[in-house]
């Protein structure tokens, strides 16, 4: 069945936006941290380095990482974001074939956030500013919850 065009399905247009920027943030953050590099003024990594003075003030769990969180980090950067290029590809080419891998993902990634909310709020690092950190986060909770809404129908992409 042909897809209708994505100028013509404005929900994916900004999944895909999210989706593509969560795909390079996976890959550009959240792998290295998982990996062990530090995130730290003088982090041999540039993004995470970059990243430091957002930890400083926001999330300090991810100075010294506990194992929950790296774990989060590590099921991001090995399992979702490789996701997220197949993903980014369907909701361009709209292909159904991604439907049922997107529930799976869902799955995934909403538990993985409900692990790094827990952290965050009853760990010793609760956040410092609750509306700037939820701003920055709700999102990986409630964009996989739009995209399994958006994945109800068996044919997602038919006019």
């Amino acid at each position: 069945m042909n897809a209708l065009p994505l100028h013509r399905r404005p929900v994916d247009a900004v999944l895909l936006a999210f989706f593509s920027f969560s795909m390079f943030y996976g890959f550009l953050f959240s792998l290295p941290e998982g990996l062990g590099v530090p995130v730290s003024a003088d982090s041999p990594w540039p993004p995470l380095r970059a990243l430091h003075d957002w930890a400083v003030t926001q999330e300090p769990a991810h100075l010294d990482p506990p194992p929950i969180l790296i774990a989060n980090c590590l099921l991001d950067g090995f399992a979702h974001a490789p996701f997220c290029a197949f993903l980014v590809y369907a909701l361009v080419r709209g292909r159904s074939w991604i439907r049922i891998p997107a529930f799976l993902y869902v799955g995934s990634a909403v538990t993985n956030m409900f692990l790094y909310f827990t952290q965050t709020f009853l760990g010793p690092h609760p956040p410092l500013e609750l509306g700037t950190y939820l701003a920055f986060n709700l999102p990986w909770l409630v964009a996989p919850m739009v995209l399994a809404y958006r994945m109800r129908s068996p044919e997602p992409f038919a006019p």
